[in-house]
This record gives structure tokens, C-alpha cells and sequence, in this order.
């Protein structure tokens, strides 16, 4: 009767110590999964931030650049694209997360497109707006590109630990996925773009 007693025990706090590595190993993914989505969450800021200073931009400059209308509208179309893009972007959701990349990336090429224009036009160089509008638009790219880092380390912290053995046996039973890392999807966008005026 006794063996019985401590075999059940023993079995008991066997149950009770994987109950408790299981419980240990799930808090573990919801805390890393939290930190990347929070991570997502500053990069939705400033990308928000920088599309809204792109009207302004091209208000700006649609007063020099009469002639450029193309230029404008397609930085205008870019930059509908992307917030479109930001707006319906799932961070586990490959596809979606592809499609908010390629959106960010034409924008970044229309907006250098339009940096590259405004050259041959000093009266817009030298305006106040637009200098100011640049130094925030420069302001803002570079804290897009320092949460993009914090995004991606992130993901890269989880997707590890979603992949290491034993916790990838508690990330596959409770349906824990890989996380996309914000990547530069065109070539072009690896480009400095100057944005002085």
C-alpha cells in the first residue's frame, strides 16, 4: 500500500513539474509575442507620423512645382498605398506583412523621386515649410528605422524560441507562429535618399 502511496506521489509531482515547465514555456511565448507586437505598435506610429507629413510636403510643394505634377500624384498614391497598407497589416501574417514593406518602399522611392526634383527649384529649396517639413520627414525616417530594428530583434528573439527544442513542442501544440521581420523588400530603398533642402 505504501509503494502505491509514493508511486502515485511521485507521479503526481512528475504531472505537477510538466504542468509547470508547460506553464513556464506558454507565459514565456505570450510575454515575446506582446514585446514584438508592442515593438509593430511604435513602428504603426511613426509610419502614421510620416504619412502624415507627406501632404504637407507635397502642399508645399505644388506651389514651386507646377510642372510636376506627375512627381506629386504619385507621391501622393505611394503614400495612400502605405497608410492603406499599415491600416490593414496582420505582424503574423506574412503576405500582409510583404504588402505593407512594398507599399513603405514605393513611398520611399516616389518621396526620394520628389527630393531629387526639388533640386532644380531653389525658391522651394530655401522655403521655410519645406525645410522644416524635411528635417521632421528626416526626423521621422530615422525613428522608423530605430523601431524597425527593435521590431525585428524582437521577432528574431521569438521566432528563435519558437523554434528551439523542447519549446517548439508547447509552440506547436498551442499554434504559436513565426512572426515576419520588417525587411527591406526593394532594393531601392537600401538607397540614401538625401532629404535636405
Amino acid at each position: 500500500m505504501t509503494a502505491l502511496i509514493i508511486i502515485i506521489s511521485v507521479l503526481t509531482v512528475i504531472a505537477l513539474i510538466a504542468l509547470l515547465w508547460v506553464m513556464v514555456i506558454y507565459n514565456g511565448f505570450v510575454k515575446l509575442r506582446n514585446r514584438y507586437r508592442n515593438a509593430f505598435a511604435q513602428i504603426d506610429v511613426q509610419l502614421k507620423r510620416r504619412h502624415d507629413l507627406i501632404p504637407n510636403l507635397v502642399e508645399t510643394a505644388k506651389g514651386f512645382m507646377k510642372h510636376e505634377r506627375e512627381t506629386l500624384e504619385a507621391v501622393i498614391h505611394a503614400r495612400n498605398t502605405a497608410s492603406g497598407a499599415r491600416q490593414n497589416v496582420n505582424t503574423e501574417d506574412a503576405s500582409s506583412m510583404g504588402a505593407l514593406m512594398a507599399a513603405e518602399g514605393g513611398l520611399g522611392s516616389a518621396l526620394g523621386r520628389l527630393f531629387a526634383l526639388s533640386e532644380a527649384y531653389p525658391d522651394l529649396k530655401s522655403n521655410t515649410n519645406m525645410i522644416q517639413l524635411s528635417e521632421e520627414l528626416t526626423s521621422t525616417e530615422n525613428k522608423v528605422a530605430f523601431s524597425r530594428q527593435a521590431y525585428n530583434d524582437a521577432v528574431t528573439e521569438y521566432n528563435t524560441q519558437t523554434e528551439v527544442f523542447p519549446a517548439n513542442i508547447i509552440a506547436g501544440m498551442f499554434k504559436f507562429q513565426l512572426a515576419t521581420l520588417f525587411e527591406v523588400s526593394d532594393e531601392s530603398e537600401r538607397e540614401v535618399v538625401s532629404v535636405e533642402f
